[in-house]
């Protein structure tokens, strides 16, 4: 415990999301004043009335948002339209009522998707511009990166302190697992562990499996949150990563093991591989604020299935 924490009273969009969760319980155990999570049904961060309004009752010291409109492959070819409006609405109005509050400060976390299709790897935060993103993922991507330029812009103009933070793919229990919205790993875990329930010879996966992504475990995410609030106050955005690159086909080894799965893999190749390459440079992120992740990634998958087996019902339903 710092310091810092017991003085606040801190925001926390989002919070009972998947990696909402783990930063609420790091703030709580850091000793926050006070941690508040405005859900969705009682609050619309798409309505800027009632962002205000939000703000303007709570008087925050800190904003932490998270709040995200996400999925994976086959959700984002199906709802571009909403992944691009409300992840930027929400975005902008949080922003901008914390500006209009003089809330002291604020933490926008984008998305990895924000960067180019392909550019060098691992990706530097200078390479953001570099091209348009891979387009399964370019709406959301999009909407998150305008944040960049409202936060920067407001840094220079009104002095609003506000940092931008951008976590690589995530992991770890609590994730989603309803195949709507799912990410990769999730996905990948149910699907071994179906096949194995069935007695399934061998599962089918989307593409080709030479597709690469890097995995931060979520509390190391919510670790590298707490560690830029606390220690960071520049507007240059920072990557938060692992410093290690999978191919999918590697990945789903990992997970047959963990999940006790022993079928044949077979790929569909007519469906996308997604972003070819995706791993960050975290190096900035050591720099200005001592973050590096520390789960181990078998670990961590591992706990990720445990969590899912033992919340199977809680894992598959939530598709928000």
């Amino acid at each position: 415990m710092t310091e810092f924490w017991p003085e606040r009273r801190v925001i926390v969009t989002g919070g009972s999301g998947f990696l909402g969760s783990a930063v609420v319980a790091r703030l709580r155990a850091a000793g926050a004043a006070d941690v508040v999570v405005p859900r969705s049904a009682d609050v619309d961060l798409r309505d800027r009335t009632a962002t205000a309004a939000l703000i303007a009752d709570l008087r925050p010291d800190l904003v932490i948002h998270l709040a995200a409109r996400v999925g994976g492959i086959g959700y984002n070819q199906v709802h571009p339209a909403e992944l691009y409006l409300d992840n930027l609405l929400m975005g902008t109005y949080v922003l901008e009522e914390s500006r209009l509050h003089d809330v002291p400060k604020t933490v926008m976390v984008g998305t990895v998707c924000s960067y180019p299709k392909e550019p060098p790897v691992p990706f530097r935060e200078e390479s953001l511009w570099g091209g348009y993103p891979e387009e399964t993922n370019a709406p959301y991507g999009i909407a998150k990166l305008a944040q960049l330029v409202q936060a920067q812009t407001n840094r220079e103009q009104y002095g609003q302190d506000v940092i931008y933070l951008i976590p690589t793919n995530l992991y770890g229990p609590g994730d989603k697992f309803n195949s709507a919205v799912s990410h990769v790993i999730p996905a990948l875990i149910k699907k071994c562990v179906d096949a194995k329930e069935r007695g399934d010879d061998h599962v089918e996966l989307w593409g080709t499996g030479s597709a690469s992504r890097e995995f931060l475990y979520v509390d190391d995410a919510a670790a590298g949150i707490l560690a830029a609030a606390e220690r960071y106050d520049g507007g240059e955005p920072v990557n938060l990563g692992a410093d290690h690159e999978m191919p999918i086909k590697e990945l789903i080894g990992h997970v047959a093991t963990a999940t006790g799965f022993g079928g044949e893999i077979r790929w569909d190749a007519t469906k996308p591989d997604g972003q070819p390459r995706r791993r960050v440079d975290a190096t900035r992120a050591r720099e200005l604020f001592g973050f590096a992740a520390s789960t181990d990634f078998a670990a961590g998958l591992q706990r990720t299935v445990d969590w899912f087996l033992a919340h199977r019902d809680e894992a598959e339903a939530r598709a928000d």
